[in-house]
């Protein structure tokens, strides 16, 4: 018995659609990937940033720690920045 036409085309759209979906999802668009750049730098820099502040609290050497936590987020933010962009990349 043989398919009836109409099957076998909706098969063939449903194959086109669902390449169609993933293509999409593994191509992100400029925007988004300068906006996950973005987030991991300034994210990484916000953290160290709380946990200097909340280590001077707790020992009471206001500035130094700050600073150090900062610089520390910057750095570890260009690692990151710099890992997610040679992945996007490949």
């Amino acid at each position: 018995m043989s398919k009836d036409p109409f099957k076998t085309r909706l098969e063939i759209a449903k194959k086109k659609a669902f390449e169609r979906e993933n293509k999409k999802k593994h191509n992100p668009s400029p925007i988004g990937k300068a906006f996950k750049l973005s987030t991991e730098l300034v994210s990484a820099v916000v953290v160290g940033t709380i946990i200097g502040f909340i280590l001077d609290k707790t020992f009471g050497t206001k500035p130094w720690l700050i600073l150090i936590f900062f610089f520390v987020g910057v750095i570890a933010g260009i690692m990151n920045v710099i890992k997610s962009a040679k992945k996007m990349q490949k």
